[in-house]
C-alpha cells in the first residue's frame, strides 16, 4: 500500500549539478528513474506538484511539466485529469536464463597519456562537422515525405547509385547499383556475408589472416563468426601477403583479406599472389571478402585497385566511412557478387530493415558535391605530416628500430629485438605517459616464436605529441 504523505506537495529530495555538462531536465529525469528503479519512490506515492518542485529547485515549471511527461510516456509515472501525478508500479522481474556475459570493454581514450598510439582510429577531431552538417540539411530539404517511412533494406537508391559510380572510380571496382547493400559499418557488412554464404552456399569454415584481426575472443568480427556457427581458420601473412597455399590447405571455403594494406603488417598483397588468390576461389568455388579499409589514404606509391574487380564473381568487398570520416557515422557497404546480392539483402532486412536513409543521403550528397573528396585531400596531408613525424622521431631517437608498413593508413610496424617482452614494453610505456599496442593481440594462433613488435598507430595523435612521446620511450624500443 502506498503512503500517503499529508500536504498539498509532498517534498523530494532530487539534486541538480549546475556546474555539470548534463542538461538540468536530463539530470532530473535520471534521478526520478533511478528513484524509482531503486525503490526510494515505490508505486501508487504523489509527487510533486510540477509548479512546486519547479520552485524548490529553482528551475522552470514548463522543464518539470516536460520531465513528467516523458516519464509518463515511459510508463514510470501516471497521471489522470484533476488527480496528482503518481509512481507507476514498477516490478522487478526476476532474471530470466544464466547470467549474460558483459562484452569486452573497450580501453577509453587516456587524456592524461602524451600520446595514445591506438590503432584504426581517425583524427576524431578532423571530422568535416560543418560539411556533414550542411549535408543533412540538405537531405532533410530534399528528401520526400514518401521516402521516410522504412525504405528498400539494400539502402538509398540514391545511395547505392552514389556509391557504385564510387567504387568505379576510385576503385576501379566492377559496381552497378543492385549489387550494393548499405551497412551499419563493417562489422555488420561481414557478418551479413557471412549469413549469407553460410544459408546459401554451405560455407562452414571461414579463413583469417594471421596476424589480422586476431581471436574470438579479442575480435568482434571473428566472434560473430564462431558464434554463428563457422569454423575459424588461420592462414599466415608473409612479405606478398597471404599465404594462399597455406589458404588452399585449411579447409576454408571463404576468406577475409586486406589486400590493398594488410592489416597491421601493412604489406600489399602482391600481383602473383592476388591472381593465386582469385584462382583458389574459382578453383574450391570458394569467396573472398576484401576489406577495403583504409585505401583511400596512400602516399609512396599509386593507390592499388580493389582485388572485387578481377573476380566480381567471386569477391565481395566491404567498405566503410569510419576511416574517412569518424566511426560515429556508422555507414558501411557491401558490394556483392550478382547472384549473392539479393541473399546479402534479405539477411540486412532481417537484420535491422535498414540503415537510415538520411545519413545515407547526406553521404550521398558529401560524395556528388566533391566535399567528400575534398575532405580526403586534406586528411591525407594531415596523416602524411603526422608520418613523417614518426619517421623523423625514430631516426632521432630510436635509429636501430626500422619502421614498415608505412606505405598507406595511418599505422606503422616497430619491431622489437627478439628478447623484448611485449607486454613488459607496453606495461612500462604506459607508465611514462604511452599508449602502444603488441601485435599479439592480432594473432588467431599465438605463436611463442614470432618475434615481438608494435603496432604504432597515428591517426589519432597530434603531429606535436609523437616526438615526445617516442623519446620517452626510445630506450624502451631498443
Amino acid at each position: 500500500m502506498a503512503i500517503e504523505w499529508s500536504g498539498l506537495s509532498p517534498g523530494l529530495l532530487v539534486r541538480l549539478d549546475r556546474s555539470g555538462s548534463q542538461p538540468l531536465r536530463a539530470q532530473l529525469e535520471v534521478s526520478l528513474r533511478e528513484a524509482i528503479r531503486d525503490g526510494r519512490l515505490r508505486g501508487g506515492e504523489r509527487l510533486p506538484s510540477s509548479r512546486e518542485l519547479a520552485r524548490e529547485l529553482g528551475v522552470s515549471r514548463g522543464m518539470v511539466q516536460e520531465c513528467y511527461g516523458q516519464l509518463l510516456a515511459e510508463g514510470y509515472l501516471t497521471s489522470r485529469t484533476g488527480s496528482a501525478t503518481r509512481v507507476a508500479d514498477i516490478k522487478k522481474r526476476p532474471a530470466a536464463g544464466p547470467p549474460v556475459t558483459p562484452l569486452p570493454a573497450r580501453r577509453p581514450p587516456d587524456r592524461a597519456l602524451i600520446a595514445d598510439f591506438q590503432v584504426g582510429v581517425p583524427d576524431l577531431s578532423s571530422f568535416p562537422r560543418a560539411d556533414w552538417a550542411w549535408a543533412v540539411r540538405q537531405a532533410c530539404g530534399e528528401i520526400a515525405s514518401a521516402d521516410l517511412g522504412y525504405g528498400d533494406p539494400r539502402g538509398s537508391a540514391v545511395l547505392r547509385e552514389v556509391l557504385a559510380g564510387y567504387l568505379r572510380r576510385v576503385r576501379a571496382a566492377d559496381a552497378g547499383p543492385g549489387q550494393m547493400i548499405i551497412s551499419t559499418g563493417f562489422a555488420q557488412g561481414v557478418n551479413l556475408v557471412l549469413r549469407a554464404l553460410s544459408r546459401e552456399r554451405g560455407v562452414s569454415c571461414v579463413a583469417f589472416e594471421d596476424p589480422g584481426y586476431g581471436s574470438a575472443q579479442s575480435d568482434e568480427t571473428v566472434r560473430a563468426a564462431v558464434t554463428m556457427g563457422l569454423r575459424a581458420a588461420y592462414v599466415p601473412v608473409d612479405e606478398e601477403g597471404v599465404v594462399v597455399s597455406a589458404l588452399a590447405a585449411s579447409g576454408a571455403q571463404a576468406v577475409v583479406v586486406t589486400p590493398a594494406h594488410q592489416s597491421p603488417t601493412g604489406v600489399v598483397l602482391s600481383a602473383a599472389r592476388r591472381h593465386a588468390l582469385v584462382e583458389w576461389a574459382r578453383r574450391e568455388d570458394g569467396y573472398v571478402i576484401e576489406d577495403d579499409y583504409d585505401s583511400e589514404f596512400r602516399y609512396d606509391k599509386e593507390p592499388v585497385g580493389a582485388l572485387q574487380g578481377l573476380a566480381p564473381d567471386q569477391v565481395f568487398l566491404v567498405g566503410t566511412a569510419s576511416k574517412a570520416l569518424a566511426p560515429a557515422v556508422r555507414l558501411g557497404w557491401v558490394l556483392a557478387p550478382s547472384p549473392l546480392a539479393g541473399t546479402v539483402a534479405g539477411e540486412k532486412e532481417m537484420s535491422d530493415r535498414g540503415s537510415c536513409t538520411l545519413d545515407q543521403l547526406a553521404l550521398a550528397t558529401l560524395l556528388t558535391s566533391g566535399r567528400y573528396d575534398r575532405h580526403l585531400r586534406r586528411m591525407r596531408a594531415v596523416y602524411a605530416g603526422r608520418r613523417a613525424a614518426l619517421v623523423d622521431a625514430f631516426a632521432r631517437h630510436s635509429p636501430s628500430v626500422r619502421l614498415t608498413g608505412l606505405a598507406a593508413g595511418f599505422q606503422a610496424v616497430a619491431p622489437l629485438p627478439a628478447s623484448a617482452d611485449e607486454a613488459a614494453v607496453i606495461a612500462a610505456a604506459r607508465e611514462r605517459r604511452v599508449g602502444l599496442y603488441g601485435i599479439s593481440a592480432y594473432r588467431g594462433v599465438p605463436d611463442v616464436a614470432a618475434s615481438p613488435a608494435l603496432v604504432i598507430g597515428f591517426g589519432n595523435v597530434g603531429e606535436r605529441a609523437i616526438d615526445p612521446a617516442i623519446a620517452a620511450i626510445a630506450d624502451l624500443l631498443s
